[in-house]
């Protein structure tokens, strides 16, 4: 489990090192309201962050991501392709980093305090994301929990 958060984090900060040439306002660079471990447990406990994954049923890619998600996230897209083009979804919910960037812009967008800690963080971010947001304080599957927490754990061993 650990190693696929570290790939999937390889992954984001091989795309961060690359946005970051173009993005220069401090007020853009620091406007991503998810770390990068965050993400990669959230993948983990909604797809086991398994690259490669296409779509199933409503969702698609490693996080599982709906048309609906997508679009309340801002529609991002993968080289500037139109938001009309019927595979703009699509392409960026199977694309690792646009589907990383549709959480980020999720959050963005839904951010609350789903367990009323009076703290927005990563425990909030994974209850949006499966929750949604609009219903994060709700239960959640015991197993999405469970996984998010083993994977979160082994990072903080892991990072000592």
């Amino acid at each position: 489990m650990t190693s696929a958060v570290i790939k999937f984090s390889a992954i984001l900060l091989l795309v961060g090192v690359c946005v970051a040439d173009v993005v220069d306002l401090p007020s853009v660079k620091n406007a991503q309201p998810v770390t990068e471990v965050c993400l990669g447990c959230m993948c983990q406990a909604i797809s086991g962050c398994k690259l490669g994954l296409q779509c199933e049923g409503e969702t698609c890619g490693l996080f599982r991501i709906t048309w609906a998600y997508w679009a309340d996230a801002g529609k991002p897209t993968i080289n500037g392709q139109s938001t009309d083009d019927p595979t703009a979804y699509k392409n960026c919910a199977v694309d690792p980093a646009c589907a990383a960037q549709t959480v980020q812009g999720y959050m963005s967008r839904f951010g609350q305090d789903c367990n009323g800690d009076g703290v927005i963080n990563c425990y909030d971010h994974m209850a949006i994301h499966k929750k949604g947001g609009y219903g994060c304080s709700g239960d959640l599957p015991f197993e999405y929990v469970n996984v998010f927490n083993q994977c979160i754990a082994a990072v903080a061993a892991a990072q000592g």
